[in-house]
């Protein structure tokens, strides 16, 4: 028997030390004892992230093998399984076999081993619509930026995103336009009708909301409270570090009139920060300087003691924000992704809103982090880098904080006579019914100072080519002649492409106000070079996104043509966020080359018919 668990004892050992060896020193021991006389000193205690054990040495893993417990040999081999991931991880990434393509018309998502616990909700692409069937097409704005930074982030490391990664209204939005300022109300609404570089014989209508501006001086006072997740998964510079220094820079930017207060949640949630004047600078730095991360996840007690102390220091008037700061991944307590919706939800109506800070890579949870920020009344920003940090809590901080307007919707309605069929690119998962426009009682998008939104329209007007979708065979003829009639006598509907409606409330009210503007025939641009620097560089945006979601709405666009067209409304680009976007795009080509193959006209006719 002691022969035996002395042979299992050194089998174990020796698979240790090749496993070690395959994954590289442990990350967290940075200064290994060294060996004086040929004895060993003890390792320091080393804390497996996932299980919380603690492990000495070599040896005391060689023990755990031949003890007769099964829970122990159970997390032994969890252990081995971590250790085995880690060196097929850094296999792979050296195996050129596994260099992962895109085409325009077959998306292989090249998922790497680093990321397969990450969580993404399936979205299908907006489809084309015969205007003759649903003329009216109906949604909620959307301001989020995650997709965009995480998006940049897997590039970075060298892979191309999964297909659900790439939201392109996101994309799109992560760009500010210069539209005009608003002279009236809360903000201006902008149309400008275009070529579409996606589609021969299509064109683009491009809509964009400005959001008042507002200089930090004048931002109203704000209560906040940050609610950290300080999990062990969150043990690595690019979360709870990355987290800790975005908001030391945040908390520089707070006055005496703003409230600070600091919520931290793993295993059990506790107030780290009591609520403290922004000025506080050193109190505030002090308290998140101190954080370690360590135990599971319970992110439903986390975000209950938060609300609770919003409310206790609610600022009427002012700007009451939960900022959670977290890599999504809750696994105790509240752990149902409907309750906690519902919780945030039921918080949302006491005025406090909800601000979502995405860190980290391998288990990044952006399915839930988009819900719970849709449904508290708040954004979703995905921090990859310092410089994304900065983008959104110190240059866009009035954006990101104040909103101006709530519940905002859009609804457009094409005219059958002009405009044959339509599709919105983008904005999947803000879709509203019909009704829901004028119903109140719907919640939507908000927009904050200074924000730019922009919405993208591809349609195909009467007598083109390239129709996508047939028109039906057995309508009426006694109601196409009909509707003819009705059009024909009203002489300005002959010139309307559309007509746009918008919907909003001021922050304080429960009463919608309603905004309309014509589109005309009469503004459509015939080429590209006539169009603004805005519509160029957006269309190249929405491209790229379309294209990484596998492009099966694009015929006459591929990498080239994206990064020609962005170069054309690249413009003054005062932070060089343009210029970053051109480098994103030819990093993907160089990643997969076959984004530049341009689908065979056998390829073209095959989707056209497995379409109808």
């Amino acid at each position: 028997m002691k022969d035996s668990i002395q042979k299992t004892a050194q089998v174990a050992a020796l698979c240790s030390v090749l496993l070690v060896t395959a994954c590289g020193p442990n990350p967290q021991v940075d200064n290994p004892d060294k060996v004086n006389n040929d004895q060993p000193k003890e390792q320091p205690l080393i804390k497996d992230k996932e299980i919380g054990a603690q492990v000495t040495d070599i040896k005391v893993v060689a023990a755990m093998e031949s003890e007769q417990r099964p829970e122990q040999r159970l997390r032994l081999e969890k252990r081995k399984a971590d250790y085995m991931e880690g060196a097929a991880t850094k296999m792979a990434l050296v195996q050129p076999s596994l260099r992962h393509t895109l085409t325009p018309h077959d998306v292989t998502v090249p998922t790497m081993a680093l990321s397969n616990r990450e969580n993404y909700a399936h979205n299908t692409d907006n489809p084309f619509y015969l205007v003759a069937e649903q003329p009216v097409s109906t949604f909620s704005i959307d301001v989020d930026t995650a997709s965009y930074s995480n998006v940049r982030r897997l590039l970075n490391q060298g892979s191309l995103p999964p297909v659900d990664a790439v939201r392109v209204e996101e994309m799109i939005n992560y760009f500010s336009y210069n539209y005009a300022q608003p002279e009236n109300g809360p903000f201006s609404v902008y149309s400008e009708v275009g070529p579409s570089p996606f589609n021969a014989q299509k064109k683009l209508i491009h809509i964009g909301i400005q959001g008042d501006k507002l200089q930090n001086s004048e931002r109203p006072a704000a209560n906040l409270v940050f609610l950290l997740d300080v999990s062990g998964s969150m043990n690595s510079a690019d979360k709870l570090g990355l987290l800790k220094n975005a908001l030391k820079m945040l908390s520089k930017q707070l006055t005496e009139n703003d409230s600070v207060a600091i919520v931290v949640y793993a295993g059990a949630a506790g107030t780290v920060l009591e609520p403290t004047k922004g000025d506080n600078n050193a109190a505030i730095i002090d308290a998140l300087t101190r954080l370690s991360a360590g135990g599971s996840t319970n992110g439903g007690a986390g975000i209950e003691l938060a609300y609770r102390l919003a409310n206790q220091s609610f600022i009427k008037g002012g700007i009451n924000r939960v900022i959670l700061a977290t890599d999504g991944d809750f696994n105790v307590g509240m752990v149902n992704q409907q309750a906690l919706k519902n919780r945030i939800e039921q918080q949302r109506k006491s005025g406090v809103s909800l601000t979502i800070l995405g860190f980290g890579r391998g288990n990044y949870n952006d399915a839930l982090m988009q819900e719970l920020a849709q449904n508290g009344n708040g954004n979703a920003f995905y921090i990859d880098n310092l410089n994304e940090a900065r983008k959104v809590l110190v240059e866009e901080l009035s954006s990101t904080l104040v909103t101006i307007a709530k519940d905002v919707k859009i609804q457009i309605e094409f005219n059958p006579a002009i405009v044959s069929e339509y599709r919105l690119i983008g904005y999947e998962t803000r879709a509203l019914k019909r009704e829901d426009f004028n119903n109140d009682k719907i919640d939507a998008g908000d927009i904050g100072a200074g924000h730019t939104v922009t919405a993208i329209y591809e349609i195909s007007l009467h007598g083109a080519t390239n129709q996508s979708v047939d028109p039906l065979r057995y309508q009426s003829p006694e109601n196409k002649k009909q509707q003819t009639a009705d059009v024909s006598e009203n002489a300005i509907a002959l010139n309307e492409l559309a007509f746009l409606k918008l919907r909003y409330k001021l922050p304080e009210q429960e009463s919608s106000k309603l905004i309309e503007i014509a589109i005309n025939r009469a503004d459509i641009k015939e080429s590209m070079q006539a169009t603004s620097e805005d519509f160029q560089f957006s269309a190249a945006v929405a491209g790229f996104g379309q294209l990484l979601r596998g492009g099966k709405h694009l015929s006459t666009m591929d990498i080239n043509k994206i990064i020609e067209l962005a170069q054309q409304g690249k413009g003054t680009d005062k932070h060089g966020y343009r210029g970053e976007f051109i480098n994103m795009v030819k990093l993907a080509d160089a990643l997969a080359p076959q984004l530049t193959k341009k689908p065979t006209v056998e390829e073209e006719i095959g989707d056209r018919v497995g379409s109808k």
